[in-house]
């Protein structure tokens, strides 16, 4: 079976999409990306993740093109330097924080190689230096380290909180800065030139494809703006109704080879 369309480039959210619930990579999802190479289409990668959160990711997928992270706050190479980064004014990034406390979530902050927080045992820590590979710094108090900030993440395992502080945040900015849910726990405030629509176009200019010819995979409501700004794109089958409904196609489960099968069967083509 060979696609209708014609896709130059895969760009893949990387927790809840290309990784399982346990954070892994699976072999049927490297032979995946293998065989998109060996048929001479582009991968790309996205995510809140600083950088150096993805690096171990790097080799595993024989990744070549620009990597967004903080969801387009900074692209780098495969070598972590920088192509190209992108902060938060100081006056969003203030009031960002305050919006983050008012609802009761707890803040992080990413300024250069750094993620600062102020509370070492708070809820996520442990588990995301456990993903990123890397420890955070605590600090008195973020509030002093606000310049030159890449993102600001509010945390908390009350959802609704989170889902509340984000329609607030993105009130209270418009078009100043990008403010939306990487997880149900997660609220990431970032430039409003971060997003993942805008790691599409950068990546459409910087490979030369068009837009048309990129195909997305996500499960996020922060992956919706990479669907509107793609000629093709996948829901993963844990994301919510709404995400879905944006999306040209569904797969399965992160934890049900979700990745992989979309494409085996969307873009390259392969019987089920």
């Amino acid at each position: 079976m060979t696609p209708k369309r014609k896709i130059s480039l895969v760009l893949a959210d990387v927790d809840g999409t290309l990784v399982t619930e346990d954070k892994v990579l699976t072999p049927r999802a490297q032979d995946a990306v293998r065989r998109l190479h060996d048929g001479g289409i582009h991968f790309a990668i996205t995510s809140g993740r600083p950088p150096q959160g993805m690096a171990m990711l790097f080799d595993a997928l024989r990744l070549e093109t620009p990597i967004a992270g903080f969801n387009g706050g900074l692209f780098v190479r495969r070598d972590l330097s920088i192509i190209e980064g992108k902060t938060l004014p100081i006056d969003v990034a203030t009031t960002a924080l305050e919006l983050i406390r008012a609802h009761g979530l707890d803040a992080w902050v990413y300024r250069g190689t750094d993620w600062l927080i102020t509370k070492l045992d708070a809820p996520h820590v442990a588990r995301e230096a456990w993903t990123v590979k890397f420890q955070p710094k605590v600090v008195n108090d973020v509030a002093d380290m606000l310049d030159g900030v890449a993102k600001i993440v509010g945390v908390s395992d009350d959802h609704d909180k989170v889902q509340a502080c984000e329609a607030d945040a993105q009130a209270a900015f418009g078009q100043r800065a990008t403010a939306s849910r990487s997880q149900p726990y997660y609220l990431d405030v970032t430039h409003k030139e971060a997003n993942k629509g805008a790691v599409v176009a950068y990546l459409s200019a910087h490979l030369d494809i068009p837009a048309e010819e990129i195909a997305t995979i996500g499960d996020q409501p922060n992956d919706v703006l990479m669907f509107k700004r793609s000629g093709f794109s996948i829901a993963m089958g844990n994301a919510s109704d709404q995400v879905k409904a944006e999306a040209s196609a569904t797969t399965e489960s992160y934890n049900d080879e979700g990745f992989a099968k979309a494409m085996e069967r969307f873009v390259l083509g392969l019987s089920d």
